[in-house]
């Protein structure tokens, strides 16, 4: 993110309203790699400011200019306090046809378009200006939730704001930015409730997407009704390791969780049994956890299952073992600059790819006493992670798809992860409450935009194993709708909030 600067105007003109500051950010990437720029300030992501939120769309220079001046002019300035700009100004796409976009974003030959389309839903301003565009495509396609109308972009910067706040004169709220303050006001008990009420409620096989979701709902106090449904493999009618995946070891997490609140000594067995998968037959530890597939994700998918059984049984190995796999997957694919790569296949820092990680250590590290000799290592691992990660946080306060890509899509599992990691870090004591709680707030906004009371998401990667290249990751869809990996990690993260905020 940059200070935005056009270097015609004059030094004076520049320095006269030092107030607001334009930022240069991202909508997208085009199919040849370059960003799809917007302008933007703070009040972009104040959906509950009383001024009316004009965005333009189009218009190249001559927007740009417009921005310049309502922000930089004297003459502006008892403007400021009325009305928000920001800007798409280049736009990739043609306007006037194929709005809403087809097909699935954002890897296709659509996907600028829904970059764009995405973004303005997301933006919600009350007045979408399309400059130089017709009473077609964008603007007919945003309809009644968003007002849109087009714009000839014609005279001087001073004439075009004159004409967009003559347009948002007396505009209220749009329908979209009023679901988003909806949103955005809930508190963490509500928005984990209405998660609860749609995610976890089954457990068809032992893997970490429902079983992360009935953490939620254990946290949330609805133990019994998780017991229920856990039942078969308690009693071993059901078993849980038949033919496991990287992904069932920190499904088992879940009998952790109710281990820890009930103290019932079949979950502890259970937990033990996924661990156990750590150590040959002679009870020697493997150089890692198995099934690895040399993944950034099996921090996750190995570490914690292992502090658990070690907290759950007070056996050392597994204490050991822990940080014997989080080092080996480091080692593996810690880049030189702190992020993640998601293997060594490729060099892309993909979002969940980092998620993993930082939500992997921090359920490690609370599990981890603090006295074991492995515990500042791991320590320091995290606190680096979470040092890389801040620098990456997007405006809006998520964190992107390829995390150091910020024309990628805003990713809301890898938000609810990193946010997670955060808060959980800030609140034990591991990082400094200054630094990071301003991130989590943001991150927390930030997510909450994108969980709807009725379960439905915006933008979450869909399952993702290694990729060949960047392209390939900034390609993977971005599911818009119900799904249970978001609703999992939202959940948690809510349920974490609760906490945090007390």
């Amino acid at each position: 993110m940059k200070t935005f600067i056009l270097l015609f105007l004059p030094v004076s003109l520049l320095c006269a309203a030092e107030s607001v500051r334009v930022m240069e950010s991202a909508v997208g990437v085009t199919r040849a790699g370059a960003e799809i720029r917007c302008l933007i300030t703070g009040d972009d992501f104040d959906y509950a400011t009383p001024k009316v939120r004009i965005l333009m769309v189009g218009g190249g220079k001559s927007t740009a200019a417009a921005m310049q001046w309502f922000y930089e002019s004297p003459r502006a300035g008892r403007h400021r306090d009325k009305f928000a700009l920001s800007a798409i100004p280049d736009v990739p796409v043609d306007l006037s046809q194929g709005f809403p976009p087809a097909g699935e974003a954002y890897g296709g030959p659509n996907s600028e378009a829904q970059y764009v389309w995405r973004w303005i839903g997301m933006h919600a301003p009350d007045l979408a200006v399309v400059i130089g565009g017709t009473k077609a495509g964008l603007v007919d396609a945003l309809g009644a939730n968003i007002p849109a109308l087009p714009m000839a972009a014609q005279g001087s910067p001073e004439q075009l704001v004159n004409l967009l706040m003559a347009a948002a004169a007396g505009k209220g709220p749009s329908p979209a930015r009023l679901e988003l303050q909806r949103r955005v006001a809930r508190t963490p008990l509500e928005v984990a409730t209405q998660l609860g009420a749609k995610y976890g409620h089954n457990l068809d096989e032992v893997v970490y997407i429902p079983a992360v979701a009935l953490i939620g709902r254990i946290r949330l106090g609805d133990v019994k009704d998780v017991q229920r449904i856990v039942e078969p493999y308690a009693s071993g009618t059901k078993p849980t390791l038949d033919k496991p995946t990287s992904s069932h070891f920190p499904g088992h997490l879940v009998f952790g969780e109710l281990a820890h609140v009930t103290r019932d000594p079949r979950y502890v067995q259970l937990v033990r049994r996924a661990a156990d998968f750590a150590f040959d037959e002679n009870g020697n530890p493997l150089e890692a956890m198995p099934l690895h597939n040399e993944m950034s994700d099996a921090v996750f998918m190995g570490g914690p299952i292992l502090a658990q059984a070690g907290a759950l049984t007070g056996d050392e190995k597994y204490y050991n073992m822990c940080v014997r796999q989080i080092e080996f997957m480091l080692r593996l694919n810690l880049r030189p600059d702190g992020l993640h790569r998601h293997s060594p296949l490729n060099q892309a820092a993909w979002g969940r790819g980092n998620g993993f990680p930082a939500l992997g250590i921090a359920l490690s590290l609370s599990e981890l006493p603090d006295n074991h000799p492995g515990f500042a290592k791991v320590l320091a691992a995290f606190k680096a992670h979470m040092e890389a990660l801040a620098k990456y946080q997007d405006p809006s306060g998520t964190w992107h798809e390829v995390i150091d890509v910020r024309g990628s899509y805003r990713e809301l599992t890898a938000t609810c992860m990193i946010a997670f990691a955060m808060a959980r870090g800030v609140r034990l004591g591991w990082l400094d409450r200054a630094t990071y709680d301003p991130k989590i707030r943001k991150a927390w906004t930030a997510a909450k935009s994108r969980m709807a009371a009725d379960g439905k998401l915006v933008d979450v990667c869909t399952g993702t194993g290694k990729q060949k290249s960047l392209q390939d990751y900034l390609d993977r869809t971005a599911i818009l709708g119900e799904d249970p990996r978001g609703g999992a990690m939202g959940l948690l993260l809510a349920t974490e909030m609760m906490v945090y905020f007390r």
